[in-house]
């Protein structure tokens, strides 16, 4: 079964006319979660990751797996003050206002070759403040994988112009 059709689709959620891609009912199934890690595995299993960095908090769901899978650490990008030793963090532009990412300041070494993971790519604010924290730490970004890509909205195309490689299941047009 594709895992596209797994993703179940929320209209209007979490405002008038958005169509929330929402992966819950991906994960709950057993087949579709295993496939999901596999055929990431599978992308990355000969790049020698040292990290798996996952973004809060769905990403973190598919990256820790897949960081057990490659023999890489797991390394989690939160949301500001969410994580309990030193951070550093960067702001980012959200539609309506800003927020900010953190990571532990030793979680990811000068040269480490990482993989960063999240759930969806739409606007790619959240995933171009965890690649300036990549780049912060001196890491070595090999690509940015999604479960989903929206392409319409903008966020994928953003980051390749800016020279960055991204890798999705699946995609949806909105």
């Amino acid at each position: 079964m594709p895992i596209k059709s797994l993703i179940r689709t929320i209209p209007h959620y979490p405002k008038e006319g958005i169509m929330f891609r929402d992966i819950t009912t991906l994960l709950q199934d057993p087949i579709g979660l295993r496939n999901t890690i596999e055929k990431i595995v599978a992308r990355y299993r000969n790049e020698k990751i040292d990290k798996v960095v996952g973004i809060e908090s769905r990403g973190f769901i598919i990256a820790a797996p897949v960081a057990y899978a490659l023999g890489a650490g797991f390394v989690p990008v939160r949301k500001q003050g969410k994580l309990p030793s030193a951070t550093i963090g960067c702001d980012y532009q959200l539609e309506y206002g800003h927020d900010r990412v953190e990571i532990h300041v030793d979680a990811v070494n000068e040269n480490d070759r990482v993989l960063l993971i999240d759930d969806l790519i739409a606007t790619g604010g959240t995933m171009e403040a965890a690649l300036k924290l990549m780049l912060d730490m001196k890491a070595e970004v090999i690509e940015c994988c999604f479960v989903i890509n929206l392409p319409t909205v903008g966020g994928a195309e953003r980051l390749q112009k800016q020279g960055y490689k991204l890798y999705s299941l699946c995609s949806f047009e909105e």
